[in-house]
């Protein structure tokens, strides 16, 4: 049966910039989905700690302010550091029910001097190994005030059974160059990753797996006004402009005709699980396949740098 997965969908919301307490929300949606013999589990962007919601409420783009400085040094604060063993729990438990698992996490590494963050993707295989940390390549708008600009390194694909998985953070997934390294590489089943909402889900999911003849996992996450902590540095100040709903969720999952298996779930915390079939690939890739016979490499032709950066390089 390699040819049939069980995928889950963790449509959660996080506690919200409290790493600790959010990933153990994470651990908890992994062992209920082991009660499903759930084989790939998949979370939203950013769900350790959370969304920088705060910027676009405090006028995060104001310059050399007390709050925003101070939100931004609690936000690194509660950011994952892989070096540090953070994801030790997430990868035992990977391991201990063969599951494999793409974390969105805000990360903080080490090998970029460990004061700068990410929304960075990480793969976990069902050996509990983490195999690809994708750094977002371009962080959306207000976001390039909190987060750090990616590299390539991670724009990797996996095996798993009879699927080859690949993923990229929210609006990545509209670069049309970031997707198609991922096709070239074997890619047939995207996982696409959102903060929450199915104004980004409901158009791109579909249109991903009508252009790829994949499958296509999108994976919101949830906030409402009242889930932010009354701990949070100048909460009044964010609460007096946010809306109740902050992200809806959205959740879903398109077939490689393009068509729905789910879809977009809103307003509604838990596990989305589905059973999905690799045959249906090759159907789909019949009559077209963008990396395949409906290609002209002589043409045109994608290089990709997957070149991990870093600002210094150390001979010893």
């Amino acid at each position: 049966m390699n040819h049939q997965l069980k995928v889950a969908l963790a449509q959660i919301s996080p506690v919200w910039l409290d790493k600790n307490e959010t990933l153990k929300k994470v651990e908890h949606a992994i062992i209920e989905a082991s009660k499903s013999k759930v084989e790939l589990i998949v979370f939203g962007e950013g769900l350790v700690p959370g969304y920088p919601f705060w910027l676009a409420l405090t006028g995060g783009a104001e310059w050399n302010t007390k709050v925003n400085k101070e939100l931004h040094s609690y936000y690194v604060k509660q950011s994952v550091t892989i070096e540090k063993g953070d994801l030790d729990a997430i990868c035992n438990l990977a391991k201990q029910y063969k599951m494999a698992v793409y974390l969105g996490v805000i990360e903080r590494p080490l090998d970029r001097g460990g004061h700068s963050i990410y929304a960075s993707l990480v793969y976990v295989n069902n050996e509990g190994i983490i195999q690809s940390v994708h750094r977002k390549l371009q962080p959306t708008y207000d976001e390039r005030l909190t987060w750090s600009p990616g590299d390539g390194n991670g724009l990797k694909v996996h095996a798993l059974k009879d699927f080859t998985v690949g993923g990229l953070n929210c609006w990545e997934n509209w670069m049309p160059l970031p997707r198609t390294a991922l096709y070239g590489l074997g890619e047939n089943l995207h996982i696409a990753v959102w903060p929450g909402s199915d104004h980004n889900t409901k158009d791109i999911t579909r249109f991903i797996a009508r252009e790829s003849r994949s499958y296509v996992i999108s994976v919101s996450s949830l906030m409402s006004k009242a889930d932010f902590p009354k701990a949070t540095p100048h909460v009044d100040q964010i609460l007096e402009k946010s809306p109740e709903i902050l992200a809806n969720g959205g959740s879903c999952i398109a077939g490689p005709d393009g068509e729905w298996i789910v879809k977009p779930v809103l307003n509604k915390e838990g596990l989305i699980i589905e059973s999905i079939d690799f045959n249906r690939v090759l159907e789909e890739r019949q009559n077209f396949d963008p990396v395949g016979h409906y290609s002209r490499p002589d043409v045109t032709k994608l290089t990709v740098n997957r070149e991990r950066q870093s600002t210094t390089q150390y001979f010893d």
